[in-house]
């Protein structure tokens, strides 16, 4: 489902070439589950960006449902992800002139109009007040993201990231704005959707409670792998690190 070999990303400065990924390399298979750890700036969400083709790696390989996105026009890699990808963003990205059951639907109405078709949003409104209520705003579906809380506004940004069905679910810090009772019934809604929908699910988490239930873990530290570890593995020649 997801190819990484040798990705590198340097962005330029005015101090000169800033490296923050350094020859990563993994492979997931369909229904895997992966949690990507490490300290702040070790280079998670620039890896969790890339894998998800929302940016390109400056060189290095990444495949995804079988399609080689790194060299991708910007208008190909958004077709892939729109029919593919489930994305939780730790700042939402939600648009704040969409109510919050528009926005859960923003992903099949892109659908539609690039396949020119109506049929892709037959009962989709119905999907996404189901997926609303799941989280536990059905209640609130015409609320616009200013009258939510930051917590609310991520169980919009969940229910989003589901409606399409995904092959491949991406989450950069998907628990970090819930309290504690909400973050795990978040928890349990994400490792659903990987166990019994068999989406891969891919999560950078600073919570090693919540890494643990991954079935693997790579562990980053100056854009380096210095752990990996569980299910499909490969050794590193980095440190263990902590």
């Amino acid at each position: 489902m997801l190819k990484v070999e040798r990705l590198t990303k340097t962005y330029g400065s005015l101090g000169g070439a800033l490296t923050v990924l350094r020859d990563v390399s993994f492979s997931l298979a369909p229904g895997a589950s992966l949690a990507i750890v490490g300290p702040s700036g070790s280079g998670k969400t620039t890896l969790l960006g890339l894998c998800a083709g929302l940016d390109r790696p400056s060189s290095g390989r990444v495949e995804l449902a079988g399609e080689e996105i790194g060299a991708m026009t910007e208008d190909d890699r958004a077709r892939v992800r729109n029919d593919h990808v489930g994305f939780v963003f730790q700042n939402f990205q939600l648009i704040p002139t969409l109510t919050a059951l528009e926005n859960v639907l923003v992903p099949l109405e892109l659908r539609a109009a690039r396949d020119g078709g109506a049929s892709t949003l037959r009962g989709a409104e119905e999907s996404a007040v189901a997926l609303l209520e799941r989280v536990g705003l059905g209640a609130r579906r015409g609320h616009y993201p200013v009258q939510l809380s930051g917590g609310e506004q991520q169980r919009v940004a969940l229910a989003r990231a589901f409606i399409n069905s995904p092959k491949i679910l991406f989450c950069d810090e998907p628990t970090g704005n819930l309290d504690g009772e909400t973050a795990a019934a978040m928890t349990e809604l994400i490792f659903e959707v990987n166990r019994e929908r068999g989406a891969t699910l891919v999560l950078v988490t600073h919570d090693l409670e919540l890494a643990r239930r991954c079935r693997r873990i790579i562990r980053l530290r100056g854009g380096v792998v210095v752990s990996d570890e569980g299910e499909g593995a490969v050794e590193t020649t980095g440190g263990t690190g902590a």
